[in-house]
């Protein structure tokens, strides 16, 4: 199998984890970092033996890469991403891939215009409890699922400046964690489009005003086009009396299943099928997981894959995204 060179610009924590599981899995060649910050391109390479550091994305994209893995401030992602993919390079992103629908829907054409492999990190898809869940859904196992509640409450905020300034991240919190609890929704139950959205958004505990400030609590009903109803709540800074609480259950007429941190852990999860009062247990930890979408991508790239038609479904979050905003008239 083909090893394809990659390239990673960004390489704070989430640039370096991502590019350590791709590293450990062996199915790619790291050529080459980049970073604003020396010392963190410097720490990067040191963990990958034979990546050169080097400036920015032109010099990257110089290195004759196959692949480009983006871990910069969202408002960098779609203007990245879319000059790696004309310039042949498949890419591998940071969620949000775009700020808007509008922005999103422009990597992904670009995506297929270059017919190159594209991937957002969307990693709780690939925990092994909501891996479990999914297929009960999509098989109908659980009967009809006419109910889906996702909760992701972070009881710290982020502690980088950009995150609070609307025009560099596109939101707060819905932005940041609630993307995750969309995209579970809608990847498990197959798009299937939304009908009709209600949203309360949130700043120091005081409604949201104006379109330059950032939310740290949501609250959206999403009806979905097929009659599902979808509950989602998210927030930075939540007095939750733990670090996280991070929750998506989904109801149906035959039974239900619940994905579940423990103990407020970030990381460890438990998966659950509900019967009535009983429950049987899925999947729990310990595991691995938050490097997996990124080796998947890889893994893929390395195949030989080029643009794969269901990156259109991340311009179908987004636009849910759009809708959580625009009903709360942010």
């Amino acid at each position: 199998m083909h090893r394809p060179r990659l390239g990673f610009l960004g390489t704070g924590w989430i640039g370096r984890h991502r590019m350590s599981a791709i590293h450990s899995a062996g199915c790619a060649t790291i050529v080459a970092v980049a970073d604003p910050a020396p010392e963190m391109a410097a720490a990067a390479a040191e963990a990958a033996p034979g990546a050169m550091v080097v400036p920015d994305l032109d010099a990257l994209l110089a290195r004759g890469l196959d692949g480009l893995v983006i871990a910069t401030p969202s408002a960098l992602h779609a203007e990245q991403a879319i000059r790696a993919l004309e310039a042949g390079v498949a890419v591998f992103c940071q969620k949000p891939l775009g700020r808007d629908a509008a922005e999103t829907a422009r990597v992904v054409a670009a995506a297929g215009a270059a017919d190159r492999l594209l991937g957002v990190d969307l990693s709780y898809r690939f925990t092994d409890g909501m891996a479990a869940i999914a297929d009960l859904v999509r098989r109908g196992a659980l009967g009809r699922v006419f109910a889906i509640d996702l909760v992701f409450h972070n009881a710290y905020g982020p502690d980088k400046p950009w995150f609070y300034d609307r025009a560099q991240s596109g939101g707060g919190c819905v932005m940041d964690l609630g993307i995750h609890l969309v995209d579970l929704a809608l990847w498990a139950t197959g798009f299937p489009g939304i009908a009709r959205t209600q949203a309360s958004l949130f700043a120091g505990g005081a409604p949201l005003h104006g379109r330059d400030a950032v939310e740290d609590y949501a609250v959206a009903t999403l009806d979905l086009a097929d009659g599902t109803v979808v509950r989602l709540a998210c927030s930075w800074r939540v007095h939750a009396g733990r670090d996280a609480v991070i929750e998506a259950s989904f109801y149906g007429s035959e039974g239900g299943a619940t994905l579940r941190n423990v103990d407020g852990s970030f990381y460890d999860f438990v998966a659950e099928r509900h019967r009535g009062t009983a429950r049987e247990r899925l999947a729990g930890p310990p595991e691995e997981w938050g490097g997996r979408a990124a080796v998947d991508w890889a893994r893929r790239l390395a195949s030989g894959e080029g643009f794969d038609p269901a990156a259109r479904h991340f311009v179908a979050a987004a636009e849910a995204l759009d809708r959580i905003y625009v009903a709360a008239g942010a």
